[in-house]
């Protein structure tokens, strides 16, 4: 890509864009991390202090070290996220799909819980002033523009969310910042014995407190995810700024709880985030952060998006439709998974209703995402040669770190956690089910050598006495060598119903590690009459065969290697071009008993799955009214031995 070295340039204007697209979930953190913290337990210095000590080093270790300073180098030509790292890697083993599969579920199911918990996090703030005001249906409303707006793109929109954050941010500093002046002591709190101390007192649960400090570091998934839309350079200097703002705001948070020492009171009603705005400023603290936190749903929509157009192509999810509503990269829009993720919001309002209820359902998918980060990470860093006593030390010192919260986000379980579990279950049946289907489908494909049928293939194109089926007959094929071919392919030319054509095609898509590529190899296995095309495309390139053919075929004419016009007198004399006809062959699976129980189980998954995606010629981009769709039986087994006696006819 010709701009990936311009998005690695450090600019204001890259900065500017890292703050609106990156920082969303991270940075609207403060209107809950502290409330669950604190909850109903009395304010006393060792809660206060040892959460505030426990954030700042869960930021600093979590999302400084690990994300910013350390993942952000696994970059696939500028491209990051859980399945960017995947390509990176999956030569290395095959079993690494599963984490990678799982971490994208995890992530889909995280996109389901941000956006209530963020909003309402921000619309609660007006029960401050509003005590009896519905906030539930606010939120609903809020939510149902978001979801209607994304078919429209978010382009537009989007050129706002930089300047938006960015006053966000600066809010959040200098409110913190007007409390940590009054109690500089609180900084203290920095050093991490008071953090030790908190986790080791016999008066707190340490999981307990773990899981709500985790909700501090939910969003550094996205700042690797959207590594291709600012740059590392952009991210980690802006990282500077957020980071920042997100800690003076902590701790002055921690100051004005301070203050309170020795009340006891009930913090899921009354917010510290809030009580840091005097009172004037209050209605605007809201508008903003209403703002941020739609920000924060917008850039976790988006990330829900290309994860699934990433996951299509890598062929762990069904193919669905995608649509590109805008020229911007990287912004795409998929009806299907959009409004499944309303469902899900509209559904977690229901169940929860109030913010810190859903706490429960928050943190448990994410702590499953940054674990499969870091056993993916591990390889890739086997894979760069870092030296294995720091590759040892990585996979320790983040194991156990990722494994405490874990625990500590396991109590929530029945809080809530069970909804975003059995979410992540789904998602993965679906993924694993679409993923090992292909595999036991491919494992009954049978290739055979398509020099054998070169003769013969020659012949029929010439011969007159069969009716002419198209011009230029096009067939997509999986074989991955030029001197194979599917035997159902030359079934479908020689036997289904001879296929007569002047120039008979085999095209080939093969999805690369990389995320931009766009290449292809022309081979001409019978020159004139069979041409082979493999296209070498990213995944993260939309797979538009039938617009990718047309442009390697006008090439191929305008360089004098092939000759599309129609062999028919009446037009071969007028230079018109002749007919194109792709032909997809679906491969039906028969009923099978020698699969395991297991095997067809995933089968009956995969059928169910198929039923509800778009079709293969769909999915491949190619134009409906040239394509012939034709269904051959994927013989799982061989026909069953069956007795037969033949008798004599009796006469009556």
């Amino acid at each position: 890509m010709s701009n990936h070295k311009d998005l690695q340039k450090l600019t204001l204007p890259g900065l500017l864009i890292s703050l609106g697209i990156i920082y969303g979930d991270i940075g609207t953190s403060p209107l809950y991390v502290f409330k669950a913290i604190v909850g109903k337990n009395p304010i006393t210095e060792l809660l206060v202090y040892g959460g505030v000590s426990l954030i700042f080093w869960t930021l600093t270790l979590q999302t400084t070290v690990k994300y910013v300073l350390i993942t952000l180098m696994a970059d696939n030509k500028g491209e990051g996220g859980i399945f960017s790292l995947f390509s990176l890697v999956r030569r290395k083993a095959k079993w690494l799909i599963i984490p990678a599969i799982l971490g994208g579920c995890a992530l889909l199911a995280d996109g389901i819980i941000t956006p209530p918990i963020t909003i309402s996090s921000a619309v609660e703030g007006l029960e401050l002033r509003y005590p009896n005001v519905p906030t539930v249906p606010i939120v609903i409303g809020i939510i149902s523009v978001i979801f209607i707006i994304q078919q429209f793109g978010t382009s537009k929109v989007g050129k706002a969310f930089g300047p938006i954050m960015l006053l966000w941010f600066t809010m959040i500093g200098v409110l913190g910042l007007t409390y940590v002046v009054q109690m500089p002591s609180v900084l203290k709190a920095i050093n991490p014995v008071y953090a030790y101390n908190l986790l080791t007192s016999e008066t707190f649960n340490a999981f307990i407190i773990l899981g709500s400090v985790f909700l501090c570091t939910t969003g550094a998934e996205a700042l690797y995810s959207d590594l291709g839309h600012c740059g590392r350079s952009n991210i980690r200097v802006s990282w500077i700024y957020v980071k920042t703002a997100l800690l003076l705001n902590y701790f002055g948070q921690a100051a004005w709880l301070m203050q309170q020492e020795g009340k006891s009171m009930d913090l899921n009603q009354l917010n510290p985030f809030y009580q840091l705005m005097p009172e004037w400023f209050l209605i605007y603290g809201i508008a903003i952060a209403t703002c941020a936190a739609i920000i924060a749903c917008q850039a976790v929509i988006s990330g829900s998006f290309t994860l699934i157009a990433e996951a299509v192509r890598l062929n762990v999810w069904p193919k669905v439709k995608i649509v590109y509503p805008s020229e911007q990269k990287g912004q795409l829009y998929v009806p299907s998974i959009n409004w499944i993720l309303c469902a899900g919001c509209f559904g977690v309002m229901a169940l929860f209703q109030k913010s810190e209820r859903m706490e429960g359902a928050y943190g448990l998918s994410i702590t499953m995402a940054m674990m499969m980060t870091t056993v993916l990470m591990w390889f890739f860093l086997k894979r760069r040669k870092v030296p294995t006593y720091l590759i040892v030390t990585f996979v320790v010192a983040y194991g156990i770190i990722e494994i405490a919260f874990l625990l500590g986000n396991l109590h929530k379980f029945i809080d809530g956690g069970w909804f975003t579990l059995s979410l992540g279950v789904i998602l993965f049946i679906v993924m694993w089910a679409w993923h090992t289907a292909r595999k036991i489908r491919n494992r009954y494909v049978k290739f055979i050598e398509i020099e054998d049928y070169y003769k013969i293939i020659n012949e029929l194109s010439e011969d007159e006495s069969v009716p002419k089926y198209a011009s230029q007959l096009v067939y997509l094929t999986s074989a991955n060598f030029n001197s194979e071919v599917e035997s159902k392919i030359v079934y479908s030319i020689l036997q289904k119903q001879p296929k007569r054509a002047d120039v008979y095609w085999l095209v080939h898509v093969d999805v690369v590690d990389e995320p931009y590529t766009r290449e292809y190899e022309v081979d001409f296995l019978v020159p004139g009459k069979l041409i082979r095309i493999d296209f070498k495309l990213g995944f993260r390139i939309e797979q538009q065969i039938n617009v990718l053919f047309r442009k390697v075929v006008e090439d191929l004419v305008k360089n004098g290697e092939v000759n599309i016009t129609s062999k028919y007198k009446s037009l071969s004399k007028h230079n018109i071009v002749g007919d194109f006809r792709f032909v997809v062959i679906e491969k039906a699976l028969s009923k099978s008993y020698n699969l395991s129980f297991y095997e067809q189980l995933i089968m009956d998954i995969y059928q169910q799955l198929k039923k509800m995606s778009i079709s293969e010629e769909r999915g491949f981009g190619l134009d409906l009214s040239f394509v012939t769709v034709e269904k051959v039986p994927l013989m799982l087994t061989p026909p069953e031995s069956v007795d037969l006696e033949r008798v004599t006819p009796t006469h009556r």
